[in-house]
């Protein structure tokens, strides 16, 4: 179980860097938010998800209980942001100069992806002795 926490730990850096640009974009444009409530909730859950991220990451690349603990937590957002593990597959069709037929299919597969992240992430908490 030890290789599967630390594959979950490279998606969630591989989240990070994704998630870089988003977030930087959002710090130098801070004042051109809407001052609507969603939307700065919005922005305050994404920028909340990105730093759980490196601890997740962390947590999980050393096996340690909290890296599995922020994931449960990261999850319900995770779906609501749509900040998957494997979401950087969204982006083969623009790689690849495909059409964005493709999008719709990619994107489900990530949902589906991370609820089993979730099954495993729960099983890999339950079989194994973390600190």
């Amino acid at each position: 179980m030890r290789p599967l926490s630390k594959i979950f730990a490279v998606l969630d850096l591989i989240s990070i860097l994704f998630m870089s640009s988003q977030i930087w974009y959002v710090l130098i444009n801070f004042g051109t938010i809407p001052q609507e409530m969603l939307s700065i909730a919005r922005v305050i859950f994404t920028v909340l998800i990105f730093l759980s991220l490196f601890v997740s990451a962390t947590g999980l690349f050393l096996f340690k209980k909290y890296g599995v603990i922020t994931y449960y937590v990261q999850f319900p957002f995770r779906l609501i942001l749509w900040v998957f593990s494997i979401g950087f597959i969204t982006f083969l069709p623009e790689w690849l100069n495909q059409a964005d037929q493709w999008f719709g299919l990619l994107f489900r597969i990530c949902i589906i992806a991370e609820f089993f992240r979730l099954y495993y992430t729960v099983r890999l908490h339950k079989t194994t002795n973390l600190n």
